[in-house]
């Protein structure tokens, strides 16, 4: 890869970059592009970053490790998948990052969650780097035996490049309390150590209160101080969120806390429409329905007599869209769709879950839109809090950890507004990609060529 110079730089020449090196490497291509939208022309106007490298080091991981993973299934067989681990920057800190267990993992997918994390973590203020992981391999329908085996023979090739000081991972899609307990035994067993080597873990050994809730909550948290910029708030508004996993769940139950009313969830089956709204009875139902039940969302439909629809739900009319499932779901004709039913406020609960196009549409339309490095990243945030309690031995209570977290997420969304900011709107895309790049440049300046 050819140095770049400040006359050549460009964001085409960036894209280019990547895509002549990673040409089948979809979503990672899409991720530096959005990033790279508003970090090239802040590069171009302001002269310390103009070093020689710097963006081509970005935008290449430090190491990436790929391996196999075999495990034998409950009728005896053995089974083989693909694991991954991309340490994509260290300059603030180890690498952070969760680990995600789905047949749709591949390089491409890990590396554009790895290359998102560092700014995400960079946004935070805590000393975390980026990364990420994970493995194609499906929990769905498994046994208990058959996850515990998958995660011990997934951790007998991991520990080799983790521990609490140099990457630390924390669960994702497909990775819960459970799978992190599995691989944390599993880690113990093979170094002897009992650390903090990941987060998520269970609260009777070194998990944090309010990690569980904390992606969810957080998001809430930053939508708030999206609305007061309009000066709105959450509190009567009508919510449409996608997902029913622990991102979504908690959104809800938040969204209800803070006055709103929430009527859509989904899953790869479709979504309800609750006209009436979830209240907290429902949510515990789904909760238990998706958690313990490994259950359907079509079941709540069932159950509390509402209406259920195949696909995604962003024709409902509301007025803040949480998008809490996966990469993409929101694409052009969809927020339309949320624009032509005014929708307010779109803000990313899953990462990247809104294509360029569909951002491109809120933007024309005035539309307030939180991107997922800015507005989930409470996840991280108490993952690195549950870091420091580790490391001084020490268990915080709820309503502290909680308070830490609306903390963050309001600086966050502070330098969104100071590096998004333009005239009476705000671009929270720029804002945040400019204020984690500046933090994660600098470093990396400071440290040299490395």
């Amino acid at each position: 890869m050819s140095d770049l110079t400040l006359e050549s730089i460009s964001l085409d020449t960036i894209v280019n970059l990547v895509k002549e090196r990673d040409p089948d490497q979809t979503e990672f291509q899409q991720a530096v592009q959005e990033v790279m939208e508003s970090v090239v022309p802040f590069v171009k106007e302001n002269e310390k970053y103009h070093r020689s490298g710097l963006l081509e080091r970005l935008i290449e991981p430090e190491r990436m490790v790929m391996f196999r993973v075999p495990w034998e299934d409950d009728d005896g067989k053995y089974q083989v998948n693909r694991g991954y681990r991309v340490q994509f920057n260290s300059a603030l800190g180890p690498y952070k990052g969760g680990l995600r267990f789905h047949p749709s993992v591949n390089l491409s997918i890990i590396k554009f969650l790895a290359f998102e994390q560092t700014f995400k973590n960079s946004l935070t203020g805590l000393p975390l780097g980026g990364g990420k992981g994970g493995s194609d391999f499906n929990p769905w329908e498994k046994s208990d035996g058959e996850i515990m085996r998958f995660c011990q023979s997934f951790m007998n090739e991991l520990f080799r490049y983790v521990s609490s000081d140099t990457d630390v991972p924390a669960g994702d899609i497909g990775v819960g309390e459970r799978e992190v307990g599995y691989m944390f035994g599993q880690y113990k067993r093979l170094t002897a150590e009992f650390t903090g080597v990941l987060t998520g873990k269970g609260l009777a050994y070194g998990g944090s209160k309010v990690r569980m809730q904390a992606t969810g909550y957080g998001l809430l948290y930053f939508a708030e101080e999206m609305l007061k910029q309009k000066n709105d708030s959450i509190e009567g508004k009508t919510v449409v969120i996608s997902g029913s996993g622990n991102v979504a769940q908690f959104a809800c139950k938040k969204s209800i806390e803070l006055g709103a009313k929430v009527i859509t969830l989904s899953d790869s089956g479709g979504y309800i429409v609750d006209d009436e709204g979830i209240d907290e009875e429902k949510f515990e139902y789904i909760k238990k329905l998706k958690n313990e039940k490994r259950g359907r969302i079509k079941e709540y439909a069932e159950k509390y007599d509402c209406e259920f629809r195949e696909g995604k739900p962003w024709g409902v009319d509301c007025d803040v869209a949480l998008p809490c499932a996966t990469q993409n779901e929101i694409e052009r004709e969809d927020a339309q769709s949320l624009c032509k039913n005014d929708v307010l406020c779109v803000a990313e609960g899953a990462n990247m879950p809104c294509t360029d196009e569909a951002v491109k549409v809120f933007h024309d339309a005035g539309v307030l839109y939180g991107p997922g490095k800015a507005s989930n990243a409470g996840g991280v945030a108490v993952s690195g809090l549950e870091m420091t309690q580790n490391a001084k031995r020490l268990s915080w209570s709820f309503e502290d950890v909680d308070e830490k977290l609306v903390e963050i997420m309001k600086t966050i969304h502070e330098k969104c507004v100071e590096h998004g900011k333009n005239g009476n709107s705000i671009n929270y895309v720029d804002g945040a990609n400019i204020a984690g790049f500046i933090k994660v440049a600098d470093a990396m300046i400071a440290q040299g060529h490395v």
